[in-house]
Order: structure tokens, then sequence, then C-alpha cells
């Protein structure tokens, strides 16, 4: 029934159904912390960075010498990274994490995937770390920015799961919203004018073709449904100087509280 009547909305409502689906892809879910984060995050030593319009937090731990930036996905924050820097920290890394806009604690309004990309692209510049983490929809984010300004000062790289293409955060919204592949084609088009350029190339296992100097390790769960594992696999398959490591029973999120994984990732950047 519920199929149906989205069905009928997009033939009698499509442009309506392009504006809730346009809010959906630029106005991110805030998630409640648990309170092993909310107590973590108030050890950082903070800063507030004017970013467009935006007040962006960052954060920073410890005083290492191996300097270290962790990106988080869509509709996460730097705080779903504690038990992965909890370790990093006892192996003399320096960690800086922040909130995207519309994310976390930065300030709160409309914000975009391409929003997110550039943010990530300014802080490499700023913190000009030698090695990253991210989650997610964080690995699009951080390998398109590389793929643009080249690799810098990265010498390793730990992707807790490694979405391939751009436009699967636009299918996973078109499906949420039980959108016809007509509107949905509409949604795609009113994205491109915005960003003067096709979605479909758009892809990171294309930006990853460029980072050959970067050593990389890619974690995911083989039952991830969120994030199919497929696209892990396009990843790692025109990234050389990477490496795929198959887990289950993590899912999507708890994979960044896996106390293997973790091992695995921190043995990877330490070594």
């Amino acid at each position: 029934m519920k199929k149906q009547l989205a069905k009928l909305a997009c033939i009698l409502f499509p442009e309506r159904i392009v504006k809730y689906a346009y809010y959906q892809l630029t106005h991110p879910q805030v998630m409640k912390l648990r309170s092993f984060e909310t107590e973590f995050i108030k050890k950082a030593e903070l800063e507030t960075f004017k970013f467009q319009d935006s007040d962006i937090q960052l954060y920073q731990w410890g005083n290492g010498t191996k300097k270290l930036l962790a990106i988080h996905g869509w509709e996460g924050q730097a705080a779903n990274f504690t038990k992965v820097i909890e370790e990093l920290l006892k192996k003399d890394f320096t960690v800086y994490a922040f909130d995207a806009p519309s994310h976390g604690l930065s300030s709160k309004g409309e914000t975009s995937l391409f929003e997110f990309i550039e943010l990530v692209g300014v802080l490499i510049q700023k913190f000009n770390p030698e090695y990253l983490i991210s989650h997610s929809f964080g690995a699009v984010a951080t390998t398109y920015s590389l793929s643009l300004a080249g690799s810098n000062n990265i010498k390793k790289y730990a992707l807790f799961t490694a979405p391939d293409k751009f436009s699967e955060r636009i299918d996973y919204v078109s499906n949420q919203v039980g959108m016809t592949n007509k509107v949905k084609n509409m949604l795609i088009n009113k994205l491109e004018k915005e960003i003067n350029m096709p979605v479909a190339p758009l892809n990171v296992s294309e930006f990853v073709k460029s980072l050959d100097t970067i050593q990389a390790l890619i974690v995911h769960d083989v039952e991830d449904r969120v994030v199919d594992i497929a696209g892990a696999k396009a990843v790692q398959n025109n990234w050389p100087s990477s490496s795929l490591q198959e887990v289950k029973g993590t899912g999507h999120f708890r994979i960044l509280m896996d106390e293997k994984v973790i091992g695995d990732v921190v043995d990877f950047l330490n070594d």
C-alpha cells in the first residue's frame, strides 16, 4: 500500500516529492551521542572554525608526533570515532576531527554533500596530517578532495567502509521516499544544475586512481546493509596500494566499535 501511495504521489505531485527529497539530502539528522562519546569529547581541545556560513566544531586529542585527521560519515560526527581514537592516543598520535556543517555540534541549517567535501579539503590543508581515517560517506569526501589537491603529506589511510558511487546517497533517499525513476531523475537534474557537473562520474573508484602513493586499508562488513561491499571491492580494484579486509558481524555502524577491527586499523596505521 505504501509503495502504491508513493507512486501515486510521484504522478500527482512530482515537484513536491523532489522538494521533499532535496530537503532530506540537505538537512542531515543529528544523532544523539552515547554517554561514552559525550564524555570523550569533553576531553578534547576545542576550536570553532569559520567555514562559509557555518561555525565548524573542531577537536584535538593528544599531542603525539603522528598527526591524523578523522572524517566522519553523513549524519555522523567526530565522537563516533571515540573507541578508535582512544587506541590511537596510546600509539603517539595527535588526532584532529570535526563535525561537518549541520552535524554534531557545528551550526545547523541547510548543507550539502558538496559542502561537506569542500570542508574536508580545507581541513586537510589546515592540519596537514600524515594519516587519515574515515567512515562511510567520509571516504567519498576524502578521496574526492585528495584527487583534486594531490595526496599532500598523506602516508596511510584507513577506511571504515567504502562507498563507491556518489549517487548511492541519492539512491538511498530516493528509496526511502519511494520515488519513481522519473522523479528521481528530476532530483538528479536539480542537483547537477546546482553543482554544474554530472553526478554519474563521481565515483570513489575513479578518485583513487591518482592516490597510488597512499597506503590504504579498507575494512568492510560483508553484510553491511547501508553500503554494499561491492562498492568497497570496486574501490580496492582501482587502488593498487590498498587492501580490503572483509569482516562479518559488525554492520555499518558497529564496525567503529569492534575491538578486532580497531586493533587491525591501529596496527596498520602504526606500522
